[in-house]
């Protein structure tokens, strides 16, 4: 039972991951119906990001766990330069269009931090320590641990907040709902589409830098992987929904962790497909997606 208790917490820790980073794939596709493939690779960014601002920070004795915020900033304004530069031309085009141009956006950023930095991993510093809390009887939970899920439940409850009760949000869901409707009502279609992805790159930077102080390496292709996993965990969700994204997330998280652990580590990802398969199979849009009938 105790074994059972850890292997959950641990899915949880990876699943909390995964759906900060489907939040910003839901939230783009629920606004412009774009399936942005180097949104994955904003978290490989993010990483590089912080860990170029870790010894600024300590050189003038601020905390190190600043440097989330920092990368949250920098990718924030990353993800508007790309879509105002690589989507933005391309919104009336074929939907194809902008795929391909997602993809080939993916390739930059990959071989340029390539280019950057090499294609050798990079240790990263532990900037939050390597305390344990003992929760008794000898279980003990990894400060990592407990903060990546917990600052995971936080952020989602502000943007819940934030996307239902403020000015910006309602906007949102507007152009969501109709773009057209929405500029003739006086909303700025493009400021808030900027908003959007600049939201979704932020939360990726902060899954970058929890997923980094766990997992201690990072390289230019660390996004790739966890891209699709975060991909998957919004479509099992619903994508377009933000509950969704977290529940698609903590779900795969947590498959994965007890797929290692009771049956083999080797088809854990195999497990995360089939499920994703069987849910689109009873319900296609996903946990917590709605059908949307379409005029003719």
């Amino acid at each position: 039972m105790l074994d059972l208790i850890k292997q959950l917490i641990n899915g949880l820790q990876a699943g909390s991951i995964f759906a900060l980073v489907a939040l910003g794939y839901t939230m783009v596709y629920g606004i412009v119906k774009l399936i942005n493939f180097a949104h994955g690779d904003i978290i490989m960014v993010g990483a590089y990001f912080s860990l170029m601002a870790i010894p600024m920070l300590s050189s003038v004795g601020l905390p190190l766990w600043l440097c989330a915020i920092v990368a949250a900033a920098l990718c924030a304004i990353l993800g508007v330069v790309t879509e105002r530069v690589a989507y933005k031309p391309l919104r009336n085009s074929p939907r194809i269009s902008a795929l391909i141009t997602a993809i080939g956006v993916s390739l930059l950023l990959q071989n340029a931090f390539m280019l950057l930095f090499s294609a050798t991993p990079k240790p990263y510093p532990s900037i939050f320590g390597k305390d344990s809390i003992t929760l008794g009887d000898g279980f003990t939970v990894s400060y990592i641990t407990i903060l990546t899920i917990v600052v995971t439940v936080v952020l989602m409850v502000l943007l819940q907040m934030f996307i239902k009760r403020t000015r910006v949000g309602k906007s949102m869901r507007a152009v969501s709902e109709d773009a057209g409707a929405a500029q003739l009502m006086g909303i700025n279609v493009n400021n808030t589409i900027s908003i959007t992805f600049a939201i979704g790159s932020a939360l990726a930077a902060v899954a970058a830098v929890l997923y980094s102080a766990a997992y201690p390496l990072i390289d230019p292709y660390m996004g790739s992987f966890l891209g699709i996993k975060a991909f998957v965990a919004a479509v099992l969700g619903g994508i377009g929904s933000i509950p969704g994204a977290m529940i698609g997330g903590f779900t795969i998280g947590i498959v994965e962790s007890l797929t290692k652990a009771y049956i083999s580590s080797q088809i854990s990802d195999a497990v995360v497909f089939l499920l994703l398969i069987l849910v689109l199979l009873i319900k296609p849009t996903g946990i917590m997606g709605k059908n949307i009938g379409e005029k003719v």
